[in-house]
């Protein structure tokens, strides 16, 4: 993508649901510096789960200078040629500080947790139009998942946060804003924004104004003076302040973390993209059309790369549950010792042995949408090893993509042209044989990049686009590396392939209404 053969340098922070890297990129998108550092999942109950606020500010700080360090040592002179940063975030994950003490008023509630179940049967009973009230002016339904929920349960839960908004003292924000704000001053002068694509995600903006609503945040009680203001995801924003490395580096690029890798992977109008991590979201492209779904996806934006550039829109379906069903394995049942070592015990066996993994462990996501489902695993019999089971784990992240992909195709009402072609990234997709049951489940190719971490790189590319290293034509130039790419071709038969799906369905089926359960 070389402009000229003068030295350019794009920084992006990827702050994710259990890690925080720093990656900078040269003007061709090779990786010549990253680091990454873990962070702590906070479970206080059954359903619950947070991050301390802190501590993710802490982990940004690491990964900005090591990764500094790391170009250096290699030879490269980041320090004079580093143009920009660009930020990509966990979508949905809530919380609320002090601008005067710039201390977070409660741990942050991420997006996976199910504690506002109540409040969401409580708001589809009093709303008209119940679940999917706001889905015409937000394209999402009432939902556990999004960061109005959680908002409106720290305003009603935590006294803090009440007398926070009270005396005016109270910001909101989903990660991008907390992060942003820190570093472009904090207490000292910071700058209280989100971009387009975090917005779209908190039920409270409008899909086709690109502001807050109003009427939903009366109908909510949700105060206008504590949101962000809403920019687009390719400007210069501010720029970084003491205390930070890297200071007086723009920041010109922000994106939720699923609206970077469609970037990253130069999804364009009609394209999909399914990216594998903590949990799995698969969106597609549906141009500047606002796109409503009858098949159960959300309605979201894609991304706008410039202040007057226009919004492109997307279908998404969002999977709570991926790879943190391999994490589990690993951690609580102790299967495996590291992530890695699922592919090798799964392909121990080549099939199941008639098991199947469902792991609702809060609730199912899109298209199925329900919040009773509990997990389930079925069909073991005496003849079940651990390979069986680590090979229904990796079928279960499958099948959850082919459900959502079945629905964005009945969306599309024949608008697919050719043969459909499933883009992935994300960390889980170095599993060649995830990748090919991926591709036996769909009966369609699946194209893994050479460079699996996109979302990282999408929010280079709008960076570098806001600061003139990259022209959009060149980030969405069609073709340029696949000499690269890997591609997985269906090897299952049809007539086996229809018989895995109906089984995959009965399992589901068994996973609802078993929230009552627990004892």
């Amino acid at each position: 993508m070389a402009k000229t053969k003068e030295a350019a340098f794009i920084g992006s922070i990827d702050q994710g649901t259990s890690s925080t890297r720093f990656i900078i990129y040269d003007r061709e998108s090779r990786c010549v510096g990253s680091h990454q550092v873990e962070f702590t999942q906070h479970y206080p109950q059954a359903g619950w789960v947070e991050h301390d606020p802190m501590e993710l500010l802490e982990s940004v700080r690491v990964c900005m200078a090591k990764a500094v360090d790391k170009a250096s040592a290699g030879g490269h002179n980041v320090d004079a040629a580093l143009k920009a940063i660009g930020l990509t975030n966990q979508r949905e994950t809530t919380l609320v500080w002090s601008k005067s003490t710039g201390r977070p008023l409660y741990n942050a509630i991420v997006w996976m947790d199910v504690r506002t179940t109540s409040i969401c049967r409580r708001l589809e009973k009093e709303i008209p139009g119940g679940r999917t009230h706001f889905v015409a002016t937000c394209g999402l339904p009432i939902s556990t998942y999004f960061s109005a929920m959680k908002l409106i349960w720290l305003m009603e839960n935590v006294d803090a946060v009440r007398e926070g908004i009270k005396k005016k003292d109270a910001l909101f924000g989903t990660i991008d804003s907390w992060l942003i704000w820190n570093l472009t001053g904090g207490v000292k002068g910071g700058l209280h924004v989100t971009d387009v694509s975090n917005a779209s995600r908190t039920m409270l903006m409008n899909l086709k104004t690109l502001d807050w609503d109003k009427p939903t945040l009366e109908t909510l009680k949700i105060p206008a003076e504590i949101l962000p203001k809403i920019i687009s995801n390719s400007e210069v924003i501010g720029k970084i302040t003491k205390g930070w490395p890297l200071v007086g580096l723009p920041i010109a690029g922000c994106l939720g973390d699923q609206h970077a890798a469609m970037v990253g992977q130069a999804c364009k109008k009609g394209e999909a993209k399914s990216t594998y991590g903590t949990g799995a979201f698969i969106l597609r492209n549906t141009g500047e059309e606002v796109v409503q779904s009858t098949h159960g996806l959300l309605t979201t934006l894609a991304f706008k790369l410039g202040p007057k550039a226009p919004a492109n829109y997307a279908l998404e379906g969002s999977i709570a549950i991926a790879g943190a069903a391999v994490q589990w394995l690993r951690d609580s049942l102790e299967i495996i010792k590291s992530a890695s070592e699922i592919e090798e015990l799964a392909s121990q066996v080549d099939s199941t042995g008639g098991v199947y993994f469902v792991p609702a462990f809060n609730g199912l996501f899109a298209p199925w949408w329900r919040d009773d489902a509990r997990g389930v695993c079925i069909g073991i019999t005496g003849f079940t090893s651990k390979a069986h089971i680590a090979r229904a784990v990796l079928e279960s992240m499958c099948f959850q993509v082919m459900d959502v992909l079945d629905s964005m195709h009945k969306d599309a009402k024949g608008s697919d042209k050719g043969e459909f072609l499933l883009r992935v990234d994300g960390g889980a997709t170095v599993n060649n044989l995830l990748m090919q049951i991926q591709a036996d489940l769909l009966g369609s190719p699946v194209v893994r990049p050479a460079d699996i971490e996109t979302t990282a790189l999408g929010a280079a590319y709008a960076a570098g686009l806001a600061v003139g290293v990259w022209t959009e034509e060149e980030i969405f130039a069609s073709g340029e590396k696949s000499k690269t790419d890997t591609t997985f071709r269906p090897l299952l038969s049809e007539e086996l392939r229809k018989k895995k799906v109906g089984c995959w369905f009965k399992a589901v089926e068994r996973t609802f209404d078993l929230a009552d359960l627990s004892i």
